[in-house]
């Protein structure tokens, strides 16, 4: 970046301190991860100069030949992975997908059910203050107190008592597996649509690892990022016959021109998830969050559910007298990165939080396996149970020297 350093030094130091934040720490946030060099050149190429209202063949400018290509490459892909109906690329972001679907399906004031945000729901299921909860009627389900995990018989009874017009399945802190069928044949019994919202899995479904939502959902968006190790931005698909509604939804409905680089790293990182390495990596990343999960219940912690079967799992920190805000602090002071979390039915503000949220698919993209997990559950349990500069100094030593021998890009 010789010329960025030259015209903009400000910005290039900051890009070279992130850098190497990146290079020296260990990233736990679960929606986080590290993506190709491929996918990398392909958002800083020069598609970012380009604009390309409208859709492959279908634009509102001229000069499209190109990305029109890239456009295609990324749907194709995209629809061959996941074996999907029909593919739009163009979603900025989760939420704008998420609010493509509701825009396609819903009418302002309908009822949707999704999962309460405590027990790992996300913003754009019904918060209050995000457009989800301002534009629809929303009713919450939860997990059952004891097993922290959803019950299904309750989400039918609930459903059957307030008829909504949609059931969003699909979460942003939810470390079991998610039964699609079961919530398809609660849609069928109530006359909902089946939304899922696959933003944090999206990588583990393309590799096998967790049962895909395709089948069974009218909607299924994603991220592309997380665990599809993408750049930043957004998928819809869908069935066939709402096609046509949900592409004017996005365009001309909540977006003008789309990121023509972005959707190109898009199309690169849909066939980076069609390898074989890939599908290694991705069952890589549940055997590392169970190992690391498993280490820290065996140094005392309790895991919300008791456990995981993906990517991610949350610590209850009640018993360690810690909340999730300072236990973030202490770790990000050695080297650690994770984010603090709401658990279910959690006493705590969501600004202190009685949790932290864990995620492994950054550290596994490194190289990292099992033996290294328990070295982390390790830094990780001194980090929040000593003090001192000096101590937390010495991890955030013991942190850098371990992430040396996973260089981010070789």
């Amino acid at each position: 970046m010789s010329y960025l350093e030259k015209i903009d030094p400000r910005i290039y130091k900051i890009i070279k301190a992130e850098g190497l934040r990146q290079e020296e720490n260990l990233e736990l946030i679960a929606s986080e991860n590290f993506t190709s060099r491929g996918v990398l050149e392909a958002q800083g190429s020069v598609l970012t100069n380009k604009y390309a209202e409208g859709y492959p063949q279908h634009r509102w400018y001229g000069g499209c030949v190109n990305v029109d290509e890239a456009e295609h490459l990324a749907i194709e892909r995209a629809r061959e992975l996941f074996k999907a109906e029909h593919v739009n690329v163009q979603a900025h972001s989760g939420s704008q997908a998420n609010m493509a679907v509701y825009f396609t399906c819903l009418n302002v004031g309908d009822t949707i059910m999704a999962l309460d945000l405590a027990c790992g729901g996300h913003l754009t299921h019904g918060h209050p203050h995000n457009f989800s909860g301002k534009l629809y009627k929303v009713v919450s389900y939860g997990v059952d107190p004891k097993s922290e995990q959803l019950d299904y018989d309750k989400i039918l009874t609930l459903a059957k008592e307030c008829h909504p017009r949609l059931i969003l399945a699909g979460a942003s802190a939810y470390p079991r597996i998610i039964d699609f069928k079961k919530f398809r044949a609660i849609c069928d019994k109530v006359g909902a649509y089946l939304f899922v919202d696959m933003a944090h899995i999206a990588g583990l479904v393309a590799a096998g690892v967790h049962p895909s939502p395709v089948p069974y959902a009218e909607f299924v968006s994603s991220t592309t990022h997380k665990t599809l190790r993408g750049p930043r931005g957004g998928f819809v698909l869908c069935k066939k016959e709402f096609s046509r509604k949900l592409d004017l939804e996005i365009f001309p409905g909540i977006q003008g021109g789309p990121l023509m680089h972005t959707i190109a790293a898009k199309a690169v990182a849909f066939k980076e998830a069609s390898s074989a390495k890939f599908k290694k990596d991705q069952k890589q990343t549940v055997r590392n969050a169970q190992a690391l999960c498993s280490a820290l219940v065996k140094k005392g912690y309790r895991a919300v559910s008791g456990g995981t079967d993906n990517h991610l799992f949350l610590l209850d920190l009640t018993l360690k007298g810690v909340s999730g805000k300072e236990a973030q602090e202490k770790l990000d002071q050695a080297g650690i990165t994770v984010n603090k979390n709401l658990i279910p039915f959690d006493p705590k503000s969501p600004a202190l939080a009685s949790g932290i949220r864990i995620g492994t698919p950054a550290v596994t993209t490194r190289g990292m396996k099992e033996n290294q997990m328990r070295l982390i559950a390790d830094f990780i349990d001194r980090g929040l149970t000593t003090s001192g500069e000096r101590k937390i100094s010495e991890i955030k030593k013991e942190v850098k020297a371990l992430t040396k021998k996973f260089p981010l890009y070789p």
